[in-house]
């Protein structure tokens, strides 16, 4: 009986020590510092969580109100791409809207190399604080975008700051391949797509984008007395750059938009002589072809006046269109 009492005491007090041993090593204030750690991560998940979501916002409001076209086509790709999309049309944006917004060629280099620096610290995953940089950083990471690419755009664009018009119009479709050819070949990468085919496609789409780009541009640099068309069809043509300043109606500078839009559809042509050997994937990165399509119909009808009304508003069926060609997967 004495022996039983013993061994039950000895039970006792062994878990007495096992309780104050415990209960020493996890004290009150060890338990209150877990809990701040806790909490701290809890709120830092919930701040990244919270400015990544205002990263994409502003990327996505950005390019809404800057590149509709290129908004619309974005929201029509699979969802594991276009928040991608949306980050990379930020980006050319951001680049673009640099010319226009500066009143000296110094402020726009500067602007440019930020953009240069900025390429760099994201692909040593430093991204800068900037929503457009943050963004672009999540697309590198996921997709394994090119850099050269990117950096090529920047390159090119900031070339372009000289304000000047192109000599020639193989010139601009140097320029258009570098810029928005340089583009459709990351949103290829974005889904996934590589294959030859789709490259040399995607290089005339990108000269006829931007070629396209170039005409529906024009009124609005006539109207701040600039005029960026290729000098050599112009002076084919006998149109001088006053003439577009002054939004001259005559059959000389309706031939030299009918000249330039003729490339432009020739590039479109080139583009599709491909589509049977291009994968089902990339024609959704080859959506803007419907666009570039209606504003050439537009400005055929238009007599190719350049200066039309009927060119200045968008067409309320192109988001139609533009998702019944996704549908069909053709371009």
């Amino acid at each position: 009986m004495a022996a039983g009492i013993s061994v039950k005491h000895g039970l006792l007090s062994s878990k007495a020590s096992l309780y104050h041993a415990f209960y020493r090593k996890i004290s009150p204030n060890s338990v209150c510092i877990q809990r701040a750690a806790d909490t701290q991560c809890v709120r830092a998940a919930t701040s990244a969580t919270a400015d990544s979501t205002i990263n994409e916002k502003y990327c996505l409001d950005l390019v809404r109100s800057r590149d509709y076209d290129g908004f619309v086509s974005s929201l029509l790709l699979p969802e594991e791409a276009r928040r991608s999309s949306l980050a990379l049309r930020a980006f050319n944006v951001e680049l673009a809207q640099v010319k226009d917004s500066i009143s000296q060629k110094t402020i726009g280099l500067m602007r440019m190399q930020f953009w240069k620096t900025a390429i760099e610290e994201i692909y040593r995953d430093e991204p800068p604080n900037q929503p457009v940089s943050a963004e672009l950083w999540r697309a590198v990471k996921k997709h394994f975008l090119t850099k050269r690419w990117l950096l090529r755009i920047i390159t090119e664009r900031e070339k372009d700051l000289d304000d000047r018009a192109y000599r020639n119009l193989q010139e601009l479709e140097v320029y258009s391949e570098h810029t928005q050819s340089s583009l459709i070949y990351l949103l290829l990468e974005c889904l996934g797509v590589k294959n030859v085919h789709a490259d040399h496609a995607a290089s005339h789409i990108g000269k006829a984008q931007g070629i396209v780009t170039c005409l529906r541009a024009t009124p609005h640099h006539s109207s701040r007395r600039k005029v960026y068309l290729p000098m050599d069809v112009c002076m084919l043509h006998g149109a001088s750059q006053e003439d577009f300043i002054r939004r001259s109606q005559e059959q000389n500078v309706r031939d030299v938009v009918y000249d330039i839009a003729s490339q432009a559809h020739v590039h479109l042509q080139h583009a599709r002589s491909f589509s049977h050997n291009v994968p089902a994937a990339a024609n959704l990165a080859f959506l803007q072809t419907v666009v570039l399509e209606d504003y050439l119909q537009r400005v055929r009808r238009a007599g190719f006046d350049v200066f039309n009304s009927s060119l200045k508003n968008r067409n309320p069926l192109l988001p139609i269109r533009l998702y019944l060609r996704s549908w069909k997967k053709t371009y």
